[in-house]
């Protein structure tokens, strides 16, 4: 392919222009022409606006009869599911409404030449690698229905502590006058947290049970509220102090500390069992 470059590496993965392959640590992935030959156009241009007239002049003659925008989806979606990139939450490749399609990660230039990297003011926060959270790409594709069911039963879960908080309010109010001499502030943020977090579940969950779209994308715009409701909720297993124990309460407080994080990534790995 003259004027084209040998290859491409960005994260774990090689682009050999010539052979037409395109490999993730040395693993050769199946990836069909097209897709391949839209890859290989954002490479050559990361960062930059590759408009979906350009896709179009590319991949199919002026007389072929085609519906050009379900097949540039169609490919577009094979290509993401290679990659294991999401629309929603995109690592490589960004959509641009109605305009086009932009390439995200940093390119490197296997022939010798320098990386080729996005624009920082275009690079998004998500491209980091240095979180210590979980990224979409790293997440394997399950089928989608344990996922939902797996999230729908955290809701419940919690839904389930917030009811039974405020079903024994007077016995908690109880404990806290034995235990702490009369701590009316701690039942006053059970009851003001437990009115925010019920509505926010039953969202949730009724989100996830009609298999709403864009779930990991909802699910993050309230992750930091969620969070600091869920840990202040994993505290609970010690009003059950006197019927469980000590070391029992500790060791659910433990296990619900994670859970925001388990909810995260069942978000991200929703929408990663489904192509975007």
């Amino acid at each position: 392919m003259p004027g084209v470059r040998k290859g491409f590496r960005f994260g774990a993965f090689e682009l050999d222009a010539a052979a037409g392959e395109l490999r993730k640590s040395g693993i050769r992935l199946k990836l069909q022409d097209q897709p391949f030959q839209v890859l290989l156009i954002m490479l050559e241009r990361p960062g930059e606006l590759i408009t979906r007239d350009e896709l179009r002049q590319k991949l199919w003659k002026s007389d072929t009869f085609v519906d050009f925008d379900h097949s540039l989806n169609t490919v577009i979606n094979k290509l993401r599911e290679t990659l294991g990139d999401s629309a929603t939450s995109p690592r490589y490749i960004e959509t641009l409404a109605k305009r086009g399609y932009r390439f995200l990660a940093p390119v490197e230039a296997l022939n010798g030449g320098p990386e080729v990297s996005p624009p920082a003011s275009e690079s998004p926060t998500s491209v980091s690698t240095g979180s210590l959270l979980t990224h979409p790409d790293e997440l394997p594709a399950v089928p989608p229905s344990n996922v939902r069911l797996l999230f729908a039963l955290i809701q419940i879960m919690y839904l389930s502590f917030y009811i039974a908080a405020l079903a024994r309010l007077s016995a908690i109010q109880e404990l806290f006058d034995r235990k702490l001499g009369g701590a009316d502030w701690v039942t006053i943020v059970l009851v003001l947290s437990a009115a925010v977090g019920i509505p926010l579940r039953l969202y949730l969950l009724s989100y996830v049970s009609f298999d709403v779209k864009d779930l990991s994308r909802k699910f993050l715009a309230m992750f930091i509220p969620l969070f600091v409701l869920d840990e202040l909720w994993a505290l609970s297993p010690f009003l059950l102090t006197p019927q469980i124990g000590l070391g029992l309460a500790l060791a659910s407080t433990a296990a619900l500390l994670y859970v925001p994080f388990a909810e995260r990534t069942l978000a991200l790995m929703r929408d990663r069992s489904k192509p975007a």
